[in-house]
């Protein structure tokens, strides 16, 4: 994996589960008691998508190999086939973009350059089947955060329409939380969580097209949104329609298949939890065992298939 050493003229100033941020090291001020925020300094942030796989909070090993290159390559895939929703890439014709350090080559393929925003701290959750947690809230509640639901649903039923059902996102090392719609109008004012119910709703029911065209079910997935520095609208950020914050199905496997674990076989990292789940006793407060070569194998098979069954068809 490549570390913040190996990247020259940047400085890495967040790593998260699977994702690191680089700003330009000469933005970075020469005062060693500063404890502000480095993305505040730049006006741009290298987005660097890495190999690491998670699951129930913890980062796994090993890493699954190409994962970062084919999640960065699918949301650039999708922020083409959505022209008319702002995102976080850096404008091509922005001067102040010209003199950036170069990005190496041995990052190229997994880093996105982009604008910094003020991200806002919601994840904007999107579901046109009922499965995963929010089947389970609707087992116990009738509702996912606070929406209530037809009654009767079973796990993978597909929804009257699809639900906007959006999430807290929680500092790192907390869980996520499942808001009402009224808790994210008292975060980010009544404006922008309409437009961010708004946007989410409609990008979902563009790509649920584009899915299907292709064979494939968008199940759920979540977007992040951010408010652009400059301007202040409401821009799609982080990585979009993935893997990692979608879960897709095979269209004919869903209509046809004997057995849920065949209609909802999804193209994910689902294959790690099931492993976790039978081989990880997470009570016990012990590090999770390092996972089989033939579930990495396994894994990145998925993640391949689906970028090539989304941007190469049937």
């Amino acid at each position: 994996m490549t570390h913040v050493n190996d990247l020259t003229g940047w400085t890495l100033v967040y790593s998260g589960k699977v994702r690191d941020l680089y700003v330009p090291t000469d933005l970075m001020t020469d005062d060693d008691t500063w404890t502000g925020d480095p993305m505040a300094l730049s006006p741009v942030v290298l987005v660097v998508a890495s190999d690491r796989v998670s699951a129930f909070d913890e980062v796994l090993e090993p890493e699954i190999p190409g994962k970062g290159a084919l999640l960065t390559s699918l949301t650039r895939w999708w922020f083409d086939r959505l022209p008319e929703v702002p995102n976080h890439l850096a404008y091509a014709e922005d001067d102040r973009y010209h003199d950036l350090p170069e990005i190496s080559t041995s990052v190229a393929d997994r880093a996105m350059l982009c604008r910094t925003l003020d991200m806002f701290p919601i994840e904007c959750v999107v579901r046109g089947y009922l499965t995963g947690s929010g089947y389970a809230e609707y087992v116990a509640t009738g509702a996912i955060g606070g929406l209530p639901l037809p009654e009767g649903l079973e796990d993978g039923d597909r929804l009257p329409e699809p639900v906007y059902t959006p999430a807290w996102k929680a500092p790192l090392g907390q869980h996520d939380e499942n808001i009402s719609y009224e808790r994210t109008v008292e975060l980010v004012g009544e404006t922008v969580a309409e437009q961010l119910r708004a946007i989410s709703l409609a990008v979902f029911e563009h790509a649920s097209d584009v899915a299907e065209e292709r064979g494939l079910i968008l199940a759920d997935t979540k977007f992040e949104f951010g408010a652009d520095r400059e301007l202040g609208i409401v821009t799609l950020a982080d990585e979009v329609l993935t893997s990692d914050s979608s879960r897709y199905w095979d269209l004919e496997a869903y209509l046809t298949g004997a057995t849920p674990e065949v209609r909802m076989a999804s193209f994910d990292k689902q294959i790690v939890r099931d492993w976790l789940a039978a081989n990880w006793d997470r009570s016990a407060q012990v590090a999770p065992p390092t996972l089989p070569s033939e579930i990495v194998e396994q894994t990145a098979e998925r993640y391949r298939a689906l970028v090539e069954r989304l941007t190469l068809g049937l």
